[in-house]
């Protein structure tokens, strides 16, 4: 993990986020919910301060987003010293997803060139350190399912998150699962 030198809780429309940083990149960000003592955990030696000016951007942006606001936050500087070739690819391709829109880990993995990279693609969602700039959210299994989500709230978080940027999905076992055997014409 990169030597992140601060962090910072703020608010937004799902709850407290966190968000870390190194001298010229974010170093992690964390949501909702989050606490100072998670990010105290989560980013040992940094210091709780004012974000710098470039943090303080990415935070606008976030909530922004989280408003409801489209912001693909793709020019957000992000230290990816730490992560691996493969999921840095994972992360490029996972970042040009635009708001409202979603992909599979199965395209996802067709676009790095082997449809057997699909778990990888699943596992780097789970580790990424990126969420929200990194959008994980807009990712899902086949079939539009869920797939896992590892913010607090789990899938909830994830389906409130693509609710908001209006994506077309609807979570898995919903009321409106149900609603095509409701209308389901008789016969005769």
């Amino acid at each position: 993990m990169s030597k992140a030198i601060g962090f910072s809780v703020f608010d937004t429309d799902i709850g407290h986020c966190g968000i870390a940083w190194t001298a010229s990149a974010i170093a992690g960000t964390r949501l909702p919910e989050t606490s100072i003592e998670d990010i105290e955990r989560r980013y040992g030696e940094a210091k709780l301060s004012a974000p710098p000016p470039f943090v303080h951007e990415a935070i606008l942006r976030m909530r922004h987003l989280l408003a409801g606001e489209a912001d693909d936050l793709q020019s957000l500087a992000l230290d990816m010293e730490d992560i691996t070739e493969l999921n840095r690819r994972i992360y490029a391709i996972t970042r040009a997803i635009p708001p409202g829109k979603t992909r599979t880990y199965g395209d996802i993995a067709r676009e790095l060139g082997d449809p057997l990279y699909a778990q990888a693609v699943g596992q780097a969602m789970a580790r990424n350190p990126f969420p929200i700039i990194v959008p994980c959210h807009r990712v899902l299994a086949a079939g539009s399912k869920a797939g896992g989500f590892s913010a607090p709230g789990g899938v909830d978080t994830k389906f409130r998150i693509l609710a908001i940027e209006q994506a077309n999905v609807k979570p898995e076992g919903s009321l409106f699962d149900a609603l095509p055997l409701a209308i389901k014409p008789r016969n005769g």
